[in-house]
């Protein structure tokens, strides 16, 4: 079969589209055949060597930690989904492989895929849907007519907890550029702002907010100021940066490391097809054009979340 591999760390140039054995689904695991994969930021990260010490893979190692396609074959142990069933997964960042025509996946970590949009595009969910979906409910813990600030609410994991929060009843004020500005009213949001002036203090943009998540990577003293945009007893949740706490007004701090979760994923399948939740798919490329896709994010050429068809 085909796949991307690389055999050492590097930039996107270690990329190498090539012949592979097809794995073999173990105990617990189970084959998909591979309809696409997408890019994320860790892809670049785990490639350049930069999480190394921080994510052990073994060498080669083929990326694409999202997987949308269809269930070839299942290990032992396994009890369903059945062969030629449609499903999504998130998989493990130490041994990916979605960037493949087949690829094993934890039976655990396996959702069915929505069933409102084309399966290739599914592919745009797992990743960010469990970042947001832990952001919103883990770390931010948002409830119903709570305020929340979404910092880089324009991105890929940006524009799901805009939609998350709003479906939790919860009242956004997103912020990012303006080309963004009326998908993210479209998304819900009762306030948009163009980015952020932290000088300008929380007023400016109707805060304090019982919650501010952050995913736009700042200097130190920057995100230091984000602490006041939090209200006493609130909550920073970050994915780009610690944001400093204020015990003396019950500021609580939060970092998101976000892990596998096929029963999370499936209920973020539910919201897709249920009209709650919308995919921004900006491009879609072949597993070919892999190595150009980490090139192009490198050089800052990415406008969105890329999906990357298997052959």
């Amino acid at each position: 079969m085909k796949a991307v591999r690389f055999h050492t760390f590097g930039g996107s140039d270690v990329l190498r589209y090539e012949d592979v054995d097809r794995p073999v689904p173990g105990a617990g695991e189970v084959l998909v055949r591979v309809t696409a994969t997408s890019f994320n930021p860790v892809d670049d990260h785990l490639r350049s060597g930069v999480l190394a010490e921080m994510i052990p893979v073994t060498l080669p190692y083929v990326p694409g930690i999202d997987l949308a396609g269809t269930v070839a074959a299942l290990g032992a142990g396994v009890a369903g989904p059945e062969v030629g069933a449609p499903v999504v997964a998130m998989l493990p960042l130490d041994s990916a492989g979605g960037a493949a025509e087949y690829a094993v996946v934890p039976a655990g970590s396996l959702a069915p895929a929505p069933r409102t949009t084309e399966l290739a595009d599914a592919a745009a969910l797992p990743l960010t849907g469990l970042a947001a979906w832990q952001t919103v409910f883990e770390l931010a813990g948002l409830k119903s007519g709570q305020t929340v600030l979404v910092n880089g609410a324009g991105g890929a994991v940006g524009s799901l907890v805009v939609q998350l929060a709003v479906d939790a009843g919860a009242r956004v004020t997103a912020v990012d550029a303006p080309p963004h500005a009326e998908r993210l009213r479209g998304y819900g949001a009762e306030r948009v702002e163009g980015p952020l002036d932290l000088a300008a203090g929380p007023a400016a943009v109707g805060g304090p907010f019982d919650a501010v998540v952050n995913h736009v990577r700042v200097a130190p003293e920057d995100l230091a100021r984000l602490t006041a945009y939090v209200a006493d007893g609130g909550v920073a949740a970050s994915s780009a940066g610690p944001v400093p706490e204020a015990p003396e007004r019950g500021v609580r701090s939060a970092n998101l490391w976000v892990r596998s979760d096929g029963a999370q994923l499936a209920e973020l399948v539910a919201k897709v097809d249920a009209g709650a939740l919308r995919l921004h798919v900006a491009d879609r490329r072949s597993l070919a054009e892999l190595a150009d896709v980490h090139a192009d994010a490198g050089a800052g050429r990415l406008s969105g979340k890329t999906v990357v068809l298997a052959p």
